[in-house]
């Protein structure tokens, strides 16, 4: 049975194409795969997701809170801890982000072979 959808992604200003902008975002997809493994703080996936700066890892989780893909937890302790995790509507994205991660490792010898081969005939053609 086919549902007659509220929004069609295919149309100028349905508002799921901002989804896609942001879950395109490398540093999006690793963050939620870090905390689909486990509740981590801020400290912990700044060394586990290496070459993301502190101010581009702040954003990516300010965005996330405000999406509802991750929740914030202000741990009361000394020196003071925020964990962040993931929602249940967040979980379903990172089962997804995940799919993405492993089939981009499995297949990232193909398309570096693919660009190679692409570049040759484009060196070729403009001898």
């Amino acid at each position: 049975m086919i549902k007659n959808l509220k929004y069609n992604i295919y149309q100028q200003h349905c508002p799921a194409r901002l989804f896609f902008e942001k879950i395109a975002d490398k540093w999006v997809l690793l963050i939620l795969n870090k905390l689909e493994q486990e509740t981590q703080h801020f400290n912990l996936l700044k060394k586990s997701i290496q070459g993301i700066s502190p101010k581009v890892l702040s954003q990516k989780l300010k965005m996330l809170e405000r999406d509802g893909f991750i929740e914030r937890k202000v741990q009361n302790t000394s020196p003071i801890r925020v964990d962040y995790s993931l929602t249940l509507l967040g979980l379903e994205v990172a089962k997804m982000a995940y799919q993405l991660k492993d089939w981009a490792e499995q297949n990232i010898e193909e398309i570096i072979l693919a660009q190679q081969r692409f570049d040759e005939i484009q060196a070729e053609q403009t001898e």
